[in-house]
């Protein structure tokens, strides 16, 4: 393969992580209400917001060309405030209602 099939292969993926990263900023914000609920530790709720302040900021663990470091950030993020309000909703006794 030429250099130019590698510089197109590499834009591709460059773009296609770069989407990957958008998206899954937008659905750290639309689980931004979960912010509201009482019921989710502190903790869980400042990595929501280091999570934006990661992906939004210049300085990054890898390069910006190659956005891994952002999903990752953001899916730390969007998986622990799901888990966070999982345990929530989750009754704490068997037989408890919610």
């Amino acid at each position: 393969m030429d250099g130019k099939v590698w510089l197109t292969l590499g834009v591709v993926i460059a773009v296609g992580l770069a989407i990957a990263a958008a998206v899954l900023l937008v659905r750290v914000f639309a689980a931004r209400r979960l912010l509201l609920d009482s019921g989710i530790p502190l903790r869980d709720k400042a990595l929501f917001w280091v999570a934006v302040a990661y992906t939004i900021s210049p300085v990054d663990l890898i390069p910006d060309p190659v956005y891994l470091d952002d999903i990752g950030v953001l899916l730390l993020a969007l998986r622990s405030l799901h888990a966070a309000a999982g345990a929530v909703r989750t009754p704490k006794e068997p037989g408890a209602t919610a």
